[in-house]
């Protein structure tokens, strides 16, 4: 597999965790584990980390290219 094409698929699938992310703290969907509920604020933090990582491997994928 080619890496510039690697990169896209990977920047592509953390841009859909992002909006997974993003969709959750829109909803305020509950999400439980047993008894323990997850706190929204986690999904802001990961949607900062998808949010970057996605945009990182976009950018190395445009660079590796040129």
């Amino acid at each position: 597999m080619n890496t510039t094409l690697a990169l896209r698929i990977s920047g592509t699938i953390f841009g859909i965790v992002a909006l997974i992310h993003l969709l959750r703290i829109v909803t305020r969907m509950p999400i439980l584990i047993g008894d323990f509920s997850i706190p929204v604020w986690v999904n802001w933090m990961g949607l900062a980390g998808t949010i970057f990582l996605c945009n990182w491997l976009w950018w190395l994928s445009m660079k590796r290219k040129s």
